[in-house]
């Protein structure tokens, strides 16, 4: 039996005319300041194989498409050209139903598949056990009601309302309101602008929370 091809070969569709999809590649790989040869290793293909996907004469799989949005800090859906209206870009905070898990209530306070994924949490009162976060990307956090014990690595501080926090979350971190009403945050997190991202497979653990924050 002929072994199946390695990634960087796997066969697809020639296309007679170029698809929407392969200038956008060429362009956002350009946009993210990569050449070829560095954007085919980091995703793991072959430089002749990425010039096929930008040229149209290949069609990529969903794993490969999700595989070069993490590589040009993008979407699949930016990838395959799909746009918003400005409508789109308005989030109204009496519309977005809350979601609880684990004690924590999120509401939604940005638009889902984009770059930086937007909540507002309550966080209750209490201990997390030995729960610390360790995930790629970038966080922002803002108090609005309550204080927050922000732990980042061997640094504790305590923020009250007005106070922000960010940091690459790949510096272990723990949450901890210590009000009695708990605490009110706007959180912002982006997978895009650590440097360090691809040296993360997983975090050391997450919460479980539905959504954008399950990584959280």
């Amino acid at each position: 039996m002929r072994p199946n091809p390695p990634h960087d070969e796997a066969t697809g569709p020639e296309a007679g005319d170029i698809p929407a999809f392969a200038p956008r590649m060429r362009l956002l790989r350009r946009r993210s300041g990569l050449s070829l040869e560095a954007s085919a290793r980091r995703a793991g293909l072959s430089p002749a194989h990425l010039s096929r996907l930008e040229t149209g004469k290949r069609q990529p799989s969903l794993p490969l498409l999700l595989t070069l949005a993490r590589v040009y800090g993008t979407t699949v859906g930016e990838l395959l050209g799909e746009t918003t209206t400005a409508a789109d870009s308005i989030v109204r905070g009496d519309e977005m139903e809350p979601v609880d898990a684990g004690g924590w209530r999120y509401r939604q306070a940005g638009q889902a598949g984009r770059a930086m994924q937007a909540l507002r949490v309550h966080v209750p009162r209490g201990p997390q056990g030995d729960l610390v976060r360790v995930h790629p990307g970038e966080e922002w956090i803002h108090v609005q009601r309550g204080e927050l014990r922000l732990s980042l690595d061997q640094i504790t501080e305590t923020m009250g309302p007005g106070d922000s926090a960010h940091f690459d979350s790949l510096t272990p971190h723990r949450l901890q309101a210590v009000s009695a009403q708990g605490a009110d945050l706007l959180f912002v997190h982006t997978l895009l602008q650590s440097p360090t991202a691809d040296l993360c497979v997983s975090g050391l653990s997450g919460h479980p929370a539905p959504g954008p924050a399950a990584q959280h």
